[in-house]
């Protein structure tokens, strides 16, 4: 199958970006890994698909999201920006503002000056049932307006808060995001069996009140130069604490971006760049071509 995508970044994590409009793109897993593979690929975080959407009166597009493992999840911030900015730039919708479709919901991402998106996630959800999380037995205390739990891993106890920004995520504060065991901490994490669906890891560094640094670790896609989601739900996390006032800037490797809520059910605001690296055609190889080279795809 040959394919015309688009290569785009925002705050460094990497999108592939396929427009399916037209004619749907339906493709294994192993073919979706593939695609994403650095070495016998093109390369990326997660694959965006643009596609119409089910319920044509209330959005314009359907939003579907591949990591790089080839599973499909619910939602991705960082590529809802770059969402918006193809289907711009494609010539797909004149709209600032438009409604799009993905497995959590619906979302708003809104086109700004200069370059920048801003995405309405929605409101954030805290309860362990949201994020696939089993509680049972566990520990917990209260910081601020917020339930902290001790979650037993290797090497001990470590203190995660819970948020889902349609995606489930665990956040950790350490004192020093750049000695952070990502590594090592962010894969078991990831894949606790505390957690049904597996989950993102953030690592949170308070700088001050309004400033975090930020590291996570994707669920299906390992760590990333940044995290739409993870940003969010870390900052969303930080808020209930007691420990950041809103709007927070979020530094993450790849760059910044900015998050704003406003508590209890308001939707989240989340605002960075997003744009296109480049263009071109791939001839995606079939599964059974796949299997001999790349052992397990």
């Amino acid at each position: 199958m040959r394919l015309k995508f688009t290569k785009m970044q925002g705050a460094g994590n990497d999108f592939i970006v396929l427009d399916a409009t037209r004619a749907p793109i339906d493709l294994a897993r192993a073919q979706w890994r593939w695609l994403a593979d650095r070495r016998f690929g093109i390369g990326a975080d997660q694959i965006l698909i643009v596609g119409p959407p089910a319920d044509r009166e209330h959005a314009d597009f359907s939003y579907r999201i591949f990591n790089a493992d080839g599973g499909e999840v619910e939602q991705c911030g960082n590529g809802a920006r770059a969402f918006a900015r193809f289907v711009r730039d494609k010539g797909l919708s004149t709209r600032d503002a438009i409604q799009v479709e993905t497995l959590s919901g619906v979302i708003t991402p809104t086109l700004g000056p200069g370059g920048s998106v801003t995405v309405d996630m929605g409101p954030p959800r805290f309860e362990p049932a949201d994020v696939g999380f089993d509680a049972d037995g566990l520990a917990s205390h209260r910081e601020g307006g917020a339930t902290v739990w001790s979650l037993p891993v290797a090497g001990g106890l470590v203190d995660i808060g819970l948020a889902s920004m349609g995606n489930p995520h665990a956040i950790t504060r350490v004192d020093d995001v750049d000695r952070a065991p990502v590594e090592t901490l962010g894969p078991e994490l990831e894949r606790h069996p505390r957690f049904a669906a597996r989950v993102n890891a953030g690592f949170m560094e308070i700088v001050d009140r309004a400033t975090i640094r930020l590291r996570v670790y994707e669920r299906g896609a390992g760590e990333t130069l940044a995290c739409g989601t993870g940003a969010c739900a870390a900052v969303v996390s930080g808020i209930r604490r007691g420990l950041l006032d809103s709007p927070v800037t979020v530094r993450a490797r790849g760059g910044s971006l900015v998050v704003a809520w406003r508590g209890d059910a308001s939707s989240v605001q989340m605002t960075g760049p997003a744009e296109a690296v480049f263009d071109g055609e791939v001839v995606v190889p079939p599964v059974d071509q796949l299997q001999p080279s790349r052992p397990g795809a």
